[in-house]
């Protein structure tokens, strides 16, 4: 019998107050019976419109059916014929905006929760079954793949299965990309990201860490002294914008991506078993209304900050965070500050911060994107009390591949263009996909990118072969 439950099966979750304080995972993922009753809401429809949103196919209905079988081992294993990283995926996911949102189910009452199902099978798989990777026969063709963030390991993942040698350089020193530096273990744990990234070495995948391509070796290197075949770029954005605003250049300013990494590659909420301190003092100001700002805010409270402001120029409608990122922040205790935005940063004698001096907006005419424009309220400025400020509102490519690959097209914002269908950019043999193309975006997007730029690379080797 179906289950016919208008809402999804609750998620437990540590409390707020508890959490708050700690950088353990907040959810707490489903047991086998709730998963077993949440998968029974699927009504397995034959269009299977949720597959629509999913940016790598993942066989949705196919994989419910056998939750709701209990065959949890074969749930993970269809996941797995499109996803190479489901753990990941079920926790760190929009699917509020993906799958779940053509859920039919959610015409009238909550839509199935996909992601948290696709969680717990990855989490059941890890915990109940040890199956080694099958090497496959090798193609002699080598692909050199750079970044180890969602989209180089995809790409990585899908190309070693086809036989062929890949190498991943990743210029920090653990592989993970923005899964490892940039999201708080709050919300996406190291060791789940190191066991995925296990699966790819067992399929011959070689990671070679430290390595900062355009630096130590070139694209075009690559290609011609080292005797890669193709090559992809999947180093992300990693470059932070900052407002151009007075007080930027003071003690306690950080850009999201150092606070955060920081924090998560660097261990600083390990301190002081790891020796890498981070100074938060009592009133944080964290400037942005997005995912990282949220992330930011809330580790921010995780490390002692008595008082946490997210100032956000538009209203809450207009924020780009996940709701539930925004919904867990609020039960965090972090203060919302939205219409404001920061116009300059005070300090004290010594150079460092002490309060920010934010004006109040008002929404006006809709800009390109289609979101009402903040305007500026006349003569409405006021100071919060700020010992460190965050600022966290966008990111891009970092210059240096473009720098050094003369002949690599790149648009205004510095991102290759490449081509959304196959992944190929105006340099032969070489691709690129996620946010060192778009520009920040969500981590199953990147996704999508390594696996479509996996395709069209066996494709145009395969064509050079014959």
């Amino acid at each position: 019998m179906p289950n016919m439950s208008l809402k999804k099966v609750a998620m437990p979750e540590q409390e707020p107050n508890v959490r708050n304080k700690n950088f353990k995972e907040v959810t707490l993922g489903y047991t086998e019976e709730m998963a077993k009753e949440e998968a029974q809401r699927c009504l397995s429809c034959k269009h299977k419109p949720c597959m629509r949103g999913c940016p790598v196919m993942v066989q949705i209905p196919e994989f419910i059916a056998l939750v709701a079988e209990r065959e949890f081992e074969e749930a993970y294993k269809k996941i797995q014929e499109t996803s190479s990283l489901p753990a990941i995926c079920g926790r760190v996911c929009p699917q509020e905006t993906q799958c779940e949102k053509y859920c039919v189910r959610g015409i009238k009452g909550e839509p199935v929760a996909i992601g948290r199902l696709e969680r717990f099978v990855a989490d059941w798989y890890m915990k109940n079954c040890s199956e080694e990777a099958h090497k496959p026969e090798p193609n002699g063709k080598k692909v050199a793949v750079v970044g180890a963030g969602p989209s180089g390991l995809t790409c990585a993942g899908d190309l070693a299965k086809l036989g062929y040698k890949v190498t991943v350089f990743e210029a920090f020193h653990t592989p993970g990309g923005v899964l490892v530096y940039g999201i708080p273990e709050f919300r996406l744990p190291k060791d789940i990201v190191a066991k995925e990234v296990d699966k790819l070495r067992g399929l011959g995948v070689e990671i070679m860490t430290d390595m900062v391509i355009g630096k130590v070796l070139s694209v075009d290197e690559l290609l011609t002294d080292e005797g890669f075949d193709a090559v992809f770029i999947g180093t992300g954005a990693g470059l932070p914008s900052f407002m151009r605003i007075e007080g930027e250049s003071l003690n306690g300013v950080y850009s999201a991506n150092e606070f955060l990494t920081r924090i998560n590659l660097m261990k600083a909420y390990k301190f002081p078993e790891y020796d890498t301190p981070i100074y938060v003092g009592k009133n944080v100001v964290v400037v942005g209304g997005g995912n990282v700002a949220m992330d930011a805010a809330r580790s921010a409270k995780r490390l002692g900050a008595e008082n946490v402001y997210i100032v956000y120029r538009r209203s809450e409608e207009e924020m780009p965070a996940r709701a539930e990122e925004i919904h867990h922040a609020k039960q965090e205790d972090i203060e919302f500050k939205l219409l404001n935005n920061p116009v300059k940063i005070n300090g004290d004698d010594e150079g460092w911060v002490k309060s920010v001096t934010c004006i109040k907006m008002e929404l006006g005419e809709p800009d390109a994107s289609g979101r009402r424009r903040p305007v500026p309220v006349e003569g409405s400025e006021f100071d919060i009390d700020a010992d460190v400020v965050v600022i966290a509102i966008g990111q891009t490519p970092n210059p240096l591949i473009k720098n050094t690959t003369p002949d690599l097209e790149t648009n205004r914002w510095g991102c290759i263009v490449a081509k959304e269908e196959t992944g190929a950019t105006s340099k032969k043999g070489v691709y690129a996909g996620g946010d060192v193309v778009t520009g920040a975006a969500t981590v199953i997007l990147a996704m999508g990118a390594g696996k479509t730029a996996a395709a069209s690379i066996d494709e145009y080797l395969r064509k050079k072969i014959n």
